[in-house]
């Protein structure tokens, strides 16, 4: 359980981003502050990349300028979440040391001039990178700008999985400790198949490049290990940080963020954290990115148990990283935003500050452009800051969700591994495809695991949980017993913790609980569907699935080798409900009508009846009782919603009955009693 210490001494909702006056003059630093001030500033990242600026040779230490920044923004009142300086070696210490480069799986070492270029179980980095950390907290412990400890930056973003010797060494010690045993980890592995049975742990090594598919199970537990071992390097810093400045909280940059799955298991990593703060960065290819928006800030305000969180980046139009970059407007950019301040976050940041003149990053956008204040994006800056300082009253206030969507991010890289089915099955897709269903119906939705407490969600949805263990299974089930709408989907509770298939049928660990048992997968070719019974289709997946007694069908399959049998089921399960979904809807449309038949018997009542396509609400409720509605309109139409309060942005009448949000805007009403 995380242990937030919060709101870091501001008197607003957090405002600001990275800040890099490293990389530029100092009449350019004190008109930065100047500037910050103007835009209504509050909180900076600041010293991510500045360990060569600061030790530009061994032992010798540059920290004026550090110095004179930490005072100019102190000044300014502005906080400071002062990072360890750790993210990018020197080129020093890396011609001096190249064995803390890290390793591919085919053995490319990984060398200098990118950023990260470091491998995390090198004993060396390590010992470098925890001095770094210790002086720059004795440096700064009494600095009254000093809000935050930014350990690292997006620890693991392009070194995930090292599979150097140092690491071959760290994967045993972590293997010992996991199984004991040289025979526990045989059994785990199912060494008896094509001749790989281990004498010793000396024999064991990452799943590096292989003539064809290395072990699923080795491969897992290196994905286990390497987000175990990533962790381990944050709490070593965490902890000489702890030493030095105990009062003062400490945090990594998440990433949960667009369609990929992440390589760190931030459901462990989360209770180490004193804030949990994200970076989150849309798909310029994803048409919709309000809904990985509201999926991924779900998420984060589930890692942190609830409690408010810092969104640590974002970007104010284009990125420069992706194949092709988009820009967004400033209207846009406010939506986004607003989304994940309507999920909880407290604190909104970009990267960065002022756009980089120069080096890899100097086309992605920021809160000040390249062409200066004279330009859209510095006004719309200037309005976010103005808009967050007048919605003080939000800070510590909760999300309040009634639905859960279930996420793992271990039995998400084991869905994804080689040798499966088909590997057109992404569970996070799947996930947030849900998610925005539920959100369209008005049901605000957290993301746990399937272990987590479910004693709170009236509706449960459960997509492509391929690896689930007992206990969580069995919550599961508990869930419906006591009254839930639990939905499960195909390739679902198909395997063990050790990704061995559940036997007898699947989907093993749920057959009892759904009163389904499929005999075989019959995965679909990209761009294939099956027809179903209502006249609409399925694509992904389909499957020879029979009910057993007891169990409703409620959609067949129509048409081909399936023809007939169930694609939709319903079992009444003590006070609850639990359905099975043996395909994948082919259009928003069929799934929002499946979701609506789940939610339909739970009793869960929308935020907003009948919300407009394209509008999003949440509530965020205090301790005290008060409560607002963040209302974004993702449409070029204007959305009228019948909700009772006071308008926060912009006039309204607080007695009026509906309230009006214009085109692509956002608004947020400050509820009354008998709304």
């Amino acid at each position: 359980m995380t242990t937030t210490r919060w709101p870091l001494a501001l008197d607003a909702l957090g405002f600001g981003g990275d800040y890099n006056p490293e990389q530029w003059p100092d009449e350019i630093r004190v008109e930065d502050v100047a500037l910050m001030r103007e835009a209504g500033v509050n909180l900076v990242s600041l010293g991510i990349f500045s360990w060569a600026t600061i030790e530009p040779m061994e032992g010798v230490f540059e920290w004026g300028w550090l110095d004179a920044t930490m005072d100019r923004l102190h000044a300014a009142d502005i906080r400071v979440d002062l990072a360890t300086a750790t993210a990018s070696p020197p080129p020093w210490l890396t011609a001096q040391h190249p064995e803390i480069l890290p390793v591919r799986a085919d053995g490319t070492v990984l060398w200098p001039g990118g950023r990260q270029h470091y491998r995390i179980a090198s004993p060396v980095w390590r010992r470098y990178a925890l001095g770094m950390a210790r002086r720059i907290a004795e440096r700064y412990r009494d600095h009254p700008a000093l809000a935050l400890w930014h350990v690292d930056n997006e620890i693991g973003c392009h070194v995930p999985h090292d599979f150097s010797d140092d690491a071959a060494v760290g994967f045993r010690r972590w293997l010992r400790a996991r199984y004991g045993t040289i025979d526990e980890l045989n059994r785990a592995w199912a060494t008896a198949f094509w001749s790989q049975r281990y004498s010793g742990f000396d024999q064991v090594l990452p799943p590096r490049t292989a003539p064809t598919y290395p072990n699923p199970t080795q491969q897992l537990d290196f994905a286990r290990y390497s987000s175990d071992a990533l962790l381990s390097y944050y709490v070593e810093l965490r902890d000489v940080l702890r030493e030095v400045t105990p009062d003062v909280p400490c945090t990594t940059n998440f990433m949960v963020t667009g369609p990929s799955t992440g390589a760190m298991d931030y459901a462990t990593w989360a209770g180490e954290m004193d804030v949990v703060s994200n970076d989150h960065y849309v798909q310029a290819a994803d048409p919709e990115p309000q809904a990985d928006i509201a999926f991924s800030a779900s998420l984060v305000r589930s890692l942190a148990g609830g409690a408010p969180w810092v969104l640590m980046e974002h970007a104010t139009s284009a990125v420069n990283w992706q194949p092709q970059n988009r820009s967004r407007t400033p209207e846009e950019s406010l939506r986004h935003s607003f989304g994940h301040l309507a999920h909880g976050a407290d604190a909104l940041l970009f990267f960065q500050w002022r756009a980089s003149a120069a080096g890899a990053e100097k086309y992605h956008s920021a809160m000040l452009p390249h062409a200066g204040t004279d330009t859209e994006r510095w006004r719309a800056t200037v309005r976010l800051g103005g808009i967050l300082r007048d919605l003080a009253e939000l800070r510590g206030s909760r999300v309040q969700a009634d639905a859960a969507v279930l996420f793992d991010w271990p039995s998400t890289w084991a869905a994804q591994l080689d040798s499966h089915p088909t590997n057109l099955v992404e569970p996070r897709r799947l996930a947030v495809a849900l998610h925005r269903a539920l959100g369209r119906r008005g049901v605000t939705a957290d993301v746990v695991r399937a272990g987590d407490d479910l004693a709170g969600y009236d509706v449960i949805l459960v997509p492509a949980l391929y690896v689930v263990s007992p206990e969580g299974a069995a919550n599961v089930a508990a869930a419906a017993a006591r009254g839930a709408s639990a939905l499960v989907t195909f390739f679902s509770g198909i395997a063990d913790e050790d990704d061995h298939v559940l036997l007898g049928g699947y989907p093993g660990a749920w057959r009892d609980l759904l009163g389904v048992r499929a005999e075989e997968f019959w995965a679909l070719q990209s761009g294939e569907h099956v027809g179903l019974d209502d006249g609409s289709s399925g694509q992904l997946w389909s499957e020879l699935v029979h009910a057993l007694p007891g169990t409703d069908v409620v959609r067949r399959f129509a048409g081909g080798p399936l023809d007939g049998l169930p694609a939709l089921t319903r079992r009444t399960v003590g006070k609850g409900t639990a359905w099975y979904l043996a395909t994948w809807p082919s259009d928003e449309a069929s799934l929002q009508r499946v979701v609506d038949l789940v939610v339909d018997g739970s009793g869960v009542v929308p935020v907003v009846p009948d919300l407009p396509p394209g509008v999003e609400v949440t509530r965020r409720v205090a301790a005290d009782g008060r409560s607002w509605l963040i209302i974004l309109n993702h449409t070029d139409a204007p959305a009228v919603l019948p909700v009772r309060g006071t308008p926060l942005l912009g006039a309204g009448d607080p007695n009026a009955d509906t309230v009006a949000v214009a085109p692509g805007a956002v608004q947020v009403i400050r509820q009354t009693d008998d709304r």
